[in-house]
């Protein structure tokens, strides 16, 4: 027996040599699999950003997606899971400037040019580390094709793919409302707003009505932005306003004329149901004076003061400084009904941490109206299936109510709109949007106008890809824009399946956070556990909810669990005399009834196995093959044999471990190829192990 067997098994003296193993053997890289494999099964990772370490969400999201490649590699696949990482523009530029602040300088100190250098030099020292952290984690990326946002290619596609949306009059200049941060000085995507719930109030406001007695209540929790009032809106199913739409008010302090009028968004369940509309400060209040014509009035600036516009008593007065002083004036007035306590969904900068404070500003546009019918059509068509089902649903109605895109971004990190004289750069996400294709290659040739582009070797091979595992909240920042982009550039669906994972909750069931201390480090789990007890421990609590709320218990439970399975392997090899692969790994004529029955279980466990898998039912596969291990072969069968001699018993259990190593493997990787290194005949690894049938 192996010398090795007679110690329990150790993670931290297994699975870095493993890891290297797998690499050496080169079989991450499709084009090196055994087998004249001709069915290809594709998925590229979603990039992380360079700027990020490794969080329970990469850890779930990325468990999930090897254990696809493994089980698929194994069943005869040319897999390929093709990894890179996301430039993070407005990330990445905030955490070169945070060292630079540190050194006494800003990016203007530098200028642009020396900026993007240093910015290139911090990639370079810290820019893996997350792909790092997944090599710990045990993820079989073809690392020879990682691919970055940035790498040359990868600037050609983007700005290919900007031509053609320009050339075909989808791209535009306009002023129109954006999320602004006035410390980043920046424009940014939904994504890139955290919200924070705050304890604040709700104002109800009398707007006098002109030239008649009576007013009008309005409800606000930002009474400051008043004084760029257009309107007041209310809902035209609203039967207590019927009367007053078409008239005019008053606007309190100061003394516009201003009309009421009905609009569908206005949710009459809000205040009083009546609300003021501010043009210049709300991306919807924006929308609504398109459609009536109203005037915009920019009473706060880029850096969060008021402007002239807001009046010579406010200019240059910070937000929270103009509110106090408007609440003081319109109590004077008599103008303030009555005022409550009120839960704000305050929006921050996800980067600063500032309030962002929407407002007009002359923005780089892509147009949403035809993109918007193009990615409706593989869904519809049920070319593209969500998993679970539930999140078309969301899909479809982000798309019923699309805004033109804003994809402009007022930093130095990222890629310059190319455009003479336009020094603003594209939202990340504009790049991200071509991930499936251009990071396999695309543009071979620029062919975007008319028919279909000419491809790389690996786009004929490997796209369209099958799935993308993702989170549900950039369903529509992301998904939607990699459909459509395919779509319009590739003339076919980037994939066919969309994967929406759970979101991963601390065990009182909040988001994860490391500011507000409510996160779990999987790093820290690695090292403390191991991958593959991390790895156990995250998918066995992943059992079809949207939620999970994350304990260590099973961690130690998959810890218990790899000392059980070198145990199992440590006695078969005892009771077998080393001779395991001698007794064949196929299952055996039996003669008794208990491993009749076995075998007939085991049986019944790979095809549900295999179904779980094909539904990416990860812990239910996980449970199946885990009680089947522990209770059914080891309690029972393991039990059962000891006393026993005859030899179709020990190729039952040769066989039957055998198979369970193989089942276990795209879960557990690393201790699963340690014990088969150790028991089989043949310089053979796991890895490409053919898959039980």
């Amino acid at each position: 027996m192996n010398e090795k067997f007679l110690k329990p098994y150790n993670p931290k003296e297994t699975e870095e040599r493993i890891y290297k193993l797998w690499e050496e053997s080169g079989f991450f890289n499709p084009d090196n699999l055994p087998g004249g494999r001709k069915k290809t099964y594709t998925i590229v990772i979603p990039p992380p950003n360079i700027t990020g370490n490794l969080h329970m969400g990469h850890a779930l999201n990325n468990t999930t997606q090897d254990i696809l490649i493994r089980w698929k590699r194994m069943q005869g696949y040319k897999t390929l899971w093709l990894p890179g990482t996301d430039h993070a523009g407005i990330a990445t530029q905030n955490v070169v400037e945070k060292q630079l602040k540190k050194e006494g300088l800003s990016r203007h100190d530098l200028g642009r040019e020396k900026f993007i250098e240093r910015v290139w030099e911090w990639k370079d020292k810290y820019g893996n580390i997350i792909l790092d952290q997944l090599k710990k984690l045990g993820c079989s990326c073809d690392w020879s094709r990682t691919r970055f946002t940035m790498d040359e290619s990868y600037v050609k596609a983007v700005e290919t793919a900007f031509k053609h949306y320009y050339d075909k009059g989808w791209i535009y200049q306009g002023d129109r409302v954006v999320n602004w941060c006035p410390r980043c000085q920046t424009s940014l995507s939904d994504l890139e707003l955290e919200y924070e719930e705050t304890n604040g109030k709700l104002w109800y406001i009398k707007y006098p009505l002109k030239g008649e007695k009576g007013y009008i209540t309005v409800a606000t929790t930002r009474p400051e932005t008043m004084l760029g009032d257009a309107a007041v809106a209310v809902n035209p199913k609203d039967s207590r306003y019927k009367n007053l739409v078409g008239k005019t008010v008053i606007l309190p302090i100061v003394n516009r004329e201003i009309p009421i009028i009905a609009d569908r968004l206005i949710e009459m369940e809000f205040g009083t149901g009546a609300v003021k509309v501010t043009p210049g400060h709300d991306i919807a209040d924006f929308e609504i004076s398109e459609r009536y014509k109203l005037p915009i009035y920019n009473i706060i600036d880029k850096y969060g003061k008021m402007t002239k516009t807001a009046g010579k008593d406010y200019k240059n007065l910070k937000v929270q400084e103009a509110r106090e002083k408007v609440i003081a004036k319109l109590g004077e007035l008599g103008l303030v009904e009555k005022v409550e306590d009120y839960q704000v969904h305050l929006a921050k900068c996800y980067r600063c941490d500032s309030v962002v404070e929407p407002q007009v500003s002359k923005q780089w546009f892509l147009k949403m109206n035809e993109l918007a019918k193009i990615a409706k059509g593989p869904v519809k068509k049920g070319k593209i299936k969500f998993q679970p089902k539930k999140w078309g649903k969301v899909y479809f109605n982000w798309l019923d109510n699309v805004r033109d895109w804003c994809i402009s971004r007022q930093i130095w990190w990222g890629h310059k709109i190319p455009l003479e004289g336009v020094d603003d750069v594209l939202d990340t996400w504009f790049s991200s949007a071509l991930w499936p294709f251009a990071a396999l290659g695309w543009p071979a040739s620029v062919k975007t106008m008319a028919g279909k582009p000419e491809k790389t070797k690996d786009l004929k091979t490997y796209y369209p890809t099958q799935v993308i595992s993702t989170a549900r909240d950039i369903i529509y920042l992301w998904i939607v824009r990699m459909i459509f982009s395919g779509m319009e550039f590739m003339k076919e669906k980037p994939f066919s399946e969309v994967l929406i994972h759970p979101t991963v909750l601390n065990k009182e069931g909040k988001r994860m956070s490391k500011s507000l201390g409510t996160g779990t480090d999987p790093a820290e789990l690695i090292e403390k556990y191991g991958a593959d007890a991390t790895r156990f421990g995250i998918i066995y609590q992943m059992m079809g909810g949207q939620d999970l709320k994350f304990g260590e218990e099973p961690l130690m439970a998959g810890k218990k669990f790899m000392n059980k399975l070198w145990n199992m392997a440590r006695f078969i090899m005892t009771k077998t005399e080393d001779k395991m692969f001698e007794l064949g790994n196929e299952k055996s004529k039996v003669k008794d009834q208990i491993s009749e029955d076995l075998l007939k279980k085991l049986d019944d466990v790979i095809k549900e196995v295999n179904e779980n898998l094909d539904n990416y039912e990860f812990g239910q596969a996980l449970h199946l093959i885990y009680d089947f291990a522990w209770h059914d072969f080891a309690d029972k069968y393991i039990e059962y044999s000891k006393d026993k001699k005859e030899e179709e018993i020990k190729q039952t259990l040769v066989y039957v471990l055998i198979t369970i190593i193989k089942l276990l493997h795209p879960f557990i990787p690393f201790v699963t190829e340690e014990i088969w290194d150790l028991i089989k005949k043949e310089k053979k690894l796991l890895i490409i192990e053919e898959w039980p049938k």
